[in-house]
C-alpha cells in the first residue's frame, strides 16, 4: 500500500510536468500533423511523451513504457508505465480544454494506478488499487443515480457509435437517459468518477485510453467495462458507470444487437 502511495505521487508529479509541457502550446497553433489513421499529433504530444519517459527513466530504469507516439520500450522490472501524452488532441487543437494526460501503470499485466490530468481546467484525478479515488488530492466518488432515466450520459461522438456496430445501443441509451451530452474524450470519465455525470461510452479505444481509466473508475465506486460489460482495458471500446447504472445500462448495451 505505501509503495502504491509513494509510485501514485511520481505519476500525478509526471502528469502535471507533461500537462505543463502542453499548456505552453495551448491555443496558439502548435505545429500539428496528421497520422495514418487520420488522427493529430503536435509536438505539444512529442515534447510531452519525451519529458515522460525521461522522467520515468531516470526514477524507474528497468520499468518498461508504452506510449502513443513513440510505441514500446521493455523493461525487466514486471512493471510498465502506459502513456498517452495527449488524449483528445483533436479538442487541443483547437482550443478545447476537454484534453488530458493519461498515465497508467501496470504490474505483472495488471493497471493498478492511474493518473488524467486536464491540464486546462486544473483538475488532477488520480486513482491506486485499494488507495482509493481523488480529485486533486482530495476523495472523489461516483454519483448515486440509481436510474437511466435520471442520468446524464455522456460520449466523445454518438454518431460514431452506428460505425463500429453499436449504434442501436447508443440509440437507446440516449432514449432512456434524462439528458446526453458530447463532454468526451478522457474528460467524460473524469465526470463519471467525480460524480459529474453518470455513464461515459466510446465504441472505439486504445489501450493507453483505456488503461488509467479502470482502476480510476473502480476506486471511485464505478466499474469500466468493455460494451459487452467486461472488465478490461484491452476491449478496443469502452463503458463507465457509477456502478449502480451498470446492470441497467449492460442491459441495452447487451440486447441491441451488436455487431461486434
Amino acid at each position: 500500500m505505501r509503495e502504491l502511495k509513494e509510485v501514485l505521487g511520481f505519476a500525478v508529479d509526471l502528469a502535471r510536468g507533461a500537462g505543463d509541457i502542453t499548456l505552453q502550446y495551448f491555443r496558439k497553433q502548435p505545429e500539428t500533423s496528421t497520422k495514418a489513421d487520420g488522427s493529430y499529433v503536435t509536438i505539444a504530444d512529442r515534447e510531452a511523451e519525451e519529458y515522460l519517459r525521461k522522467q520515468i527513466a531516470e526514477r524507474f530504469p528497468n520499468d518498461g513504457v508504452l506510449g502513443e507516439e513513440q510505441g514500446e520500450s521493455t523493461g525487466g522490472s514486471g512493471r510498465r508505465w502506459i502513456v498517452d501524452p495527449i488524449d483528445g488532441t483533436f479538442a487541443f487543437v483547437h482550443g478545447v480544454p476537454f484534453y488530458g494526460v493519461l498515465i497508467a501503470l501496470e504490474i505483472d499485466q495488471q493497471v493498478v494506478a492511474g493518473v488524467v490530468n486536464i491540464p486546462a481546467l486544473g483538475e488532477i484525478v488520480s486513482a491506486a488499487k485499494g488507495v482509493g479515488c481523488f480529485l486533486n488530492g482530495k476523495p472523489a466518488r461516483v454519483s448515486t443515480t440509481s436510474e437511466l432515466k435520471d442520468a446524464l450520459l455522456l460520449s466523445t461522438d454518438f454518431s460514431a457509435c452506428a460505425r463500429y456496430g453499436f449504434g442501436r445501443a447508443a440509440e437507446l441509451l440516449q432514449q432512456r437517459a434524462k439528458t446526453s451530452r458530447t463532454w468526451g474524450d478522457c474528460y467524460g470519465y473524469v465526470l463519471v468518477a467525480t460524480g459529474r455525470a453518470d455513464v461515459m461510452l466510446d465504441p472505439v479505444m486504445n489501450l493507453w485510453d483505456c488503461a488509467p481509466l479502470l482502476p480510476i473508475m473502480e476506486e471511485a465506486g464505478g466499474t469500466f467495462t468493455d460494451w459487452r460489460g467486461v472488465r478490461t482495458v484491452s476491449g478496443g471500446n469502452a463503458i463507465a458507470t457509477n456502478g449502480l447504472l451498470f446492470d441497467e445500462v449492460m442491459c441495452c448495451a447487451t440486447n441491441s444487437n451488436l455487431t461486434r
